[in-house]
This record gives structure tokens, sequence and C-alpha cells, in this order.
């Protein structure tokens, strides 16, 4: 194993440009501490073995420690801490659906994910945790260094504390690469979000059993392992300062298009600033409201044989999990999970204009976003639910991305959701290349350098466009595993 980078002083402040300059020379590199992915991987299926949960399906109502309010609003921990689970009432009058009532997962907290960065031998490396959730179908995925709600790190869950959390709870000056705080699945979550911190030390880090550090490259070789890199991973990492893998800028061919639209703004068919302006006035006249129902009367959900289900088998169920583990800061517990029904496809068209790749995203409302509609995939769904919805509901350009030969397809892999709250729940990744189309209505093109400043500002892209872009990015150079 290779010796780390001596600590040397920095400036006051990294500078953004450097930073991402950094990161690239990272995702060129194989590994200094890990030789290889194979070894890696070798790796995480020994620790299979000793890091684990297991989470058994149990009727909500025997699930320890958790019952629903006198009132019947919600479904809720008797510590009042965790979450809860309530019913919404959704009026999005310029929607497909125009109104529609539903759980949700209300958890008014900001959590801390991080990545610790280090460099070994002059090559940034990342402290990645081999974390085991309930919801995973996999059990063990790659998770930031920290990835801890409030009420876990304040101690709530009365379990061993969260490992390297002193690194992101006071970061010392000019030594964050990011920090912003992001909205989690609108759809699931009612306002919910997330700090997302990449840290640098140079300091000596205990390397404790579940760890290890990883280049950016290596990352990004795992994206392409469906059910390997977990969704707070993912978001992190889009999070993060980034100017391509250095792919020549001349030149033709989706490498080179896509390193160019990691640079400077020329080339892109809108500015920042009129994309900035579109969303804000999109945001100024949305129509639409959520606002709280009775649990227990949700109109089209039923609860019976332990969960509750919409009443045409759709969207998802809650349901209960009697959790065992091992490897975590608590070895075992109850809790109510949301389990969907069928894979959720989450898909990006990219196309070149004047020889810089674009992406077409889409402004979307959800229900539980707070600050209004936030860039979307340009699809996001679950394909098999518009089987039973009306045509005018299908979304745009869902045919075009099912019909994409192999040879348009760049990235396809199917990545997890956040195994903490949802029960073996995952969406396919899609990433299809096209020729330039018009923009429809809520969409707009821009490049993956816009889509990244956006990227450090909260509330501009949702998870799931995070997600996807960690995987866009990871075409400009990654080791196969």
């Amino acid at each position: 194993m290779s010796t780390p980078t001596p600590p040397h002083p920095r400036p006051p402040e990294l500078a953004h440009e450097v930073n991402a300059h950094r990161m690239a020379r990272s995702a060129r590199s194989p590994g200094v501490v890990v030789p290889s992915l194979r070894d890696f991987l070798r790796s995480v299926d020994e620790a299979r073995e000793r890091i684990y949960t297991t989470a058994e399906p149990v009727p909500l109502d025997r699930l320890d420690g958790w019952d629903h309010t006198p009132d019947g609003a919600a479904l809720a921990h008797r510590s009042g801490g965790f979450f809860r689970v309530v019913g919404v009432s959704v009026d999005m009058p310029d929607g497909a659906v125009p109104r529609w009532s539903q759980p949700i997962i209300h958890q008014p907290e900001t959590g801390i994910l991080g990545f610790l960065v280090r460099e070994f031998d002059g090559v940034p490396h990342l402290l990645a945790q081999l974390k085991p959730e309930p919801g995973n179908r996999n059990g063990l995925q790659i998770s930031p260094t920290v990835q801890a709600t409030h009420s876990n790190y304040t101690g709530l869950h009365r379990g061993r504390r969260v490992p390297y959390l002193e690194h992101f709870l006071d970061p010392p000056p000019g030594r964050v690469l990011a920090d912003v705080r992001q909205s989690e699945q609108g759809a699931w979550f009612l306002g919910k979000r997330n700090r997302n911190m990449v840290v640098e030390t140079t300091a000596d880090v205990e390397v404790l059993d579940g760890f290890q550090w990883l280049t950016l490259g290596q990352l990004h070789g795992l994206l392409s392992v469906d059910d390997m890199v977990n969704m707070d991973s993912r978001t992190v990492l889009s999070c993060l300062p980034f100017s391509g893998a250095g792919a020549p800028t001349a030149g033709s061919g989706f490498g080179a298009a896509l390193d160019r639209s990691c640079g400077p703004e020329g080339g892109a068919l809108h500015s920042t600033t009129d994309l900035l302006s579109w969303v804000t006035g999109a945001r100024s006249v949305a129509r639409g409201s959520t606002t709280r129902a009775p649990l227990r009367s949700l109109p089209g959900w039923r609860q019976a044989d332990g969960r509750i289900s919409h009443e045409d088998g759709l969207f998802f169920d809650v349901i209960g999990v009697r959790v065992e583990a091992a490897g975590r800061e608590v070895d075992r517990w109850s809790q109510p999970m949301l389990a969907a029904r069928g894979t959720g496809l989450v898909a990006l068209l990219v196309a070149e204009f004047g020889g810089v790749l674009h992406l077409l995203l889409n402004l979307r409302p959800e229900p539980g976003l707070l600050d209004g509609p936030e860039l979307a995939p340009t699809v996001q769904c679950t394909p098999d639910t518009y089987a039973r919805l009306p045509a005018d509901a299908r979304p745009v350009f869902l045919d075009e991305i099912l019909a994409a030969g192999p040879e348009r397809v760049r990235f396809d892999a199917v990545q997890s959701d956040e195994g903490g709250r949802f029960y073996h729940t995952a969406s396919r990744h899609l990433v299809v290349e096209t020729d330039p189309l018009p923009e429809p209505p809520g969409f707009r093109w821009m490049t993956l350098r816009q889509a990244q400043e956006l990227l450090r500002h909260s509330n501009y892209l949702n998870v799931q466009a995070r997600s996807l872009l960690a995987c866009l990015r990871s075409l400009t150079g990654r080791e196969e595993p």
C-alpha cells in the first residue's frame, strides 16, 4: 500500500477550478491504495460475512416502538424522532394527474452525506464505506464516509457513534470541496434535505473495518455495476467539482463532446443566466399545493394485510420490517419502509450541438419539494404504471428512450434507491444519445458544466438528476471492474 502524501500548506480557500482539475486527476487514476477493482470487489464479498443487515417483513401493527398517532394522522416512533409516515392530499392543476392522495415520509431534519478526501502519491482518494441497509437488495453497497440522519448522529438511536463525523460537523477553513443542501425524492419525502459534503484532510486517518480509500476513477468504474454505489454516494459525487477526465477537447466522438461539455460556457445553447431565469419564472407561476391528510383515511389507499397499499395495486406499499445488523451503530430495530411496485426508470437524452454535448432536463414539480419544481431527468417514471393510466399522461420521450438501439445507449445500469427508507426499490439509469431535438415546454438543453454550476446551489437538480449526472460523468474515464 502506498504512503499517504505528507501534509502540506494550502491556501485559505481551495479554488473551485483547481479542485475540479484535481478531481479529474483522481478520475484518471486506476488507484494507488487499492490496485484494482477486482481486488476491491473480492474484499466486498469477504466483508458480507461480517457486515450485514437482515430485514424480515412484518405487519405494521407489530412494529416494535411504532404506532399510529391517536388521531390517525401518522405512523410514528414512540420517541417522537426519526421520521413519520403521514398522509397528504396533492393538487397540481397543470399536471397530467391534477389531484391525488398518498402516504409520504415526513422527516423535517437535515442529515449529513459526506466523503472524506485525502491525497495518496498526489492523487485524491475518497474514503468509501461498505454500508448495509435493510432495504438493499444485495446487502452491502458503497456509501459516503458519513451517511447519517440528524437523529442518528445526535445519538437518538442510543447506538455507537458515527465514525469520522467530526470531520464534517466543523470542517476547517479551506478544506471544504463541496457543501450544499439538496432535496431527496420529492414523491416520497415531504421536505427532506441532506447536506452533501466533500471535505479534505491531510491528517493521518485510521481506516476502520468496512472503509476503503478509492479514487474517483474507481468509483466511476463501480457505477457501471448494478446496485453497487448507493444513492447517497451518487448524489455527493455529483456535487464534486469536476472538469472532465482529460479527453482531448479537439476531435470527434462521444468522449470528446462530453469533455467539451465540462468546459467553459462557450458553445452552450442557453446562457446560465437564462436558465436560472427560466427556472425562477416557472417557479413563480407554478400552481399546486400539498396539504396534510389523515393517514388512516386516505382516499384510494387501504390498510390491510399489515401494510398500506393503493387500491389499484400501483405505485408503492408501506410495509414494516424487523432488522438485525452487524457492523452498524445499532444491532437491531424495527421500522416502516416504502416498497415500490416495479422498477423505475430515470433516463437522460444527450445530443451534440456544435460539437458540445448537451443534456435534456425537465423542470418537474413533486409534492414533497419545498421550493417548487426542480430539474429532473428527461424521463423519470415507473413504466409499468402507464399501462393503466390515460395515454395523455404518458411521459414525453418515454417511448423514444425505451426503443433506443444499443448503439445509442451510453450508460445502462440498475441503481438502488436509499436503502434506509425504501425496501428493494431501484431504478434503471439510462443515458441515450440522440440527434438534436426541439425543446418541448418544461424542457431545456444544457451542458454538463452548466448543470454542475447549478449543483453548487440548493434545490435546482432533483436527486434522480444528480444520480444520473454522477453516472454520466463516469463516462469521461473509468476503470472497468
